[in-house]
């Protein structure tokens, strides 16, 4: 396989990076292994304290952002064992959503995730938030910070900060709630901006009638031809073409057996292709002039669910995006240029140059840190949301004089979450074996 030759070129540099930098010492006050996982780490954390002076605010965001953990938490473990139900109940085939490389979110290892700069560039801003968001409500609560830094396992996956063990031991209730779904409270915060102004900026972009060819029925006058998919239509039988309607006007005058000549474009190459004409199926049209065979880019359509993506459900559709457009790209290929340089840019006029880069800037920035803040937000020691829920336990606990069972209702909770979201993954594998 492919992505595992590349995965393999990729550890073996890591590891002789890794090797060379602990033989010889390198960056010793910056630089720290926790067994294959790559540390780098400063302690020049002292701007975090100039967040103090707005304490009051802080504080009342951290609370707000607690409620908001605690219901995303129970919101998220409902859909899992919903999830989980429909599974058993259902037995679904295992799909590439159910495969090893796809349950981590490791960019271009995951079927789902390219390694593009847009998603770098949203896997980046998301661990920033989040760990600047612990830090700044760590010294908000009077915790210290000792370092903060990134985690790299051949590549960045995590950010941590570091705080005072002693510090953070001494804090408890809420105002250690408050530190632990900071992260979560900005993740969530910043992913539904960002695709809040996805949105409204897709709201400025004008869909045009470009012939472009979106796909090639099989065994049909385009595919034996040759057309390639993706590629625009310039001229039919030396007319020169600029919309859909150019196209259908000039076939309409052809019928079955016909030779039509196409000038097609695609990546700025141009190719003629000959096509004979064959009679319309049945099943799409009676018309009586000649049939291609192709199927057109639909900027119209896409602009229509653009205008509804404003909503929660909306927000779910763009979380859902990059699964659906590698397991159903026949529906959901459109959406591409969501995620990716994509064809379809040639159907839009937009308002200003790099406009669909933007747009993939801050979809991938909105995704991840929807994803990071929700999957977080788990009832699930060592999650954030599990810490929560460990401190909520303490105090419920303690004042009934049962602190003693603390650990064994978290752990029992955390457990049981972990089975859930294992057996998600694994069912379908084993249920069809």
């Amino acid at each position: 396989m492919d992505w595992l030759l590349v995965a393999g070129v990729i550890i073996a540099v890591y590891a002789m990076i890794a090797y060379y930098i602990k033989t010889f010492r390198l960056w010793e006050d910056h630089v720290v292994f926790y067994g294959p996982i790559l540390a780098i780490k400063t302690d020049r954390v002292g701007f975090f304290d100039w967040f103090t002076r707005y304490s009051r605010f802080f504080r009342f965001y951290g609370t707000i952002g607690v409620a908001m953990v605690i219901i995303v938490s129970v919101l998220m473990t409902v859909m899992l064992v919903l999830s989980l139900q429909t599974t058993i109940v259902h037995q679904p085939e295992p799909t590439a959503v159910n495969e090893i490389r796809n349950v981590l979110a490791i960019p271009g290892v995951n079927e789902f995730i390219p390694l593009t700069i847009a998603v770098l560039f949203g896997l980046i801003v998301t661990m920033v938030v989040h760990e600047f968001g612990h830090a700044i409500l760590c010294r908000i609560e009077g915790i210290r910070v000792k370092s903060m830094g990134i985690l790299i396992p051949v590549v960045p996956i995590g950010a941590f900060v570091e705080p005072d063990e002693e510090d953070q031991e001494k804090t408890k209730g809420l105002a250690k709630m408050r530190m632990f779904g900071a992260g979560i409270t900005n993740n969530i915060v910043l992913g539904i901006a960002c695709f809040s102004l996805l949105v409204i900026l897709l709201g400025l972009a004008v869909p045009l009638s470009t012939p472009l060819i979106s796909g090639i029925y099989p065994d049909t006058p385009a595919s034996l031809a040759g057309v390639p998919a993706n590629s625009v239509i310039k001229e039919v039988n030396g007319m020169k073409i600029s919309t859909r309607d150019d196209v259908a006007s000039v076939l309409d005058t052809t019928r079955p057996g016909d030779t039509a000549t196409l000038l097609v474009e695609k990546d700025g190459i141009a190719a003629t292709c000959s096509l004979t004409l064959s009679a319309w199926p049945a099943a799409i049209s009676n018309k009586t002039s000649g049939f291609m065979g192709v199927s057109y880019y639909d900027a119209s359509q896409l602009k229509r669910i653009f205008d509804n993506l404003l909503s929660p459900i909306g927000f779910l559709v763009l979380l859902a995006i990059p699964i659906w457009v590698i397991l159903d790209p026949a529906t959901y290929g459109s959406f591409m240029i969501l995620m990716n340089d994509s064809a379809g840019s040639v159907m839009w006029n937009t308002p200003f140059p790099h406009f669909w880069l933007v747009i993939q800037l801050l979809f991938w920035c909105g995704w991840w840190n929807l994803v990071v803040g929700t999957f977080n937000a788990l009832p699930l020691v060592p999650l954030d949301g599990g810490y929560i829920m460990k401190e909520g336990v303490d105090r419920i606990l303690d004042k009934k004089g049962l602190l003693k069972y603390s650990g064994h209702v978290v752990a029992a909770v955390s457990y049981a979450m972990l089975v859930v979201i294992i057996a998600i993954f694994l069912l379908p594998k084993i249920l069809h074996m």
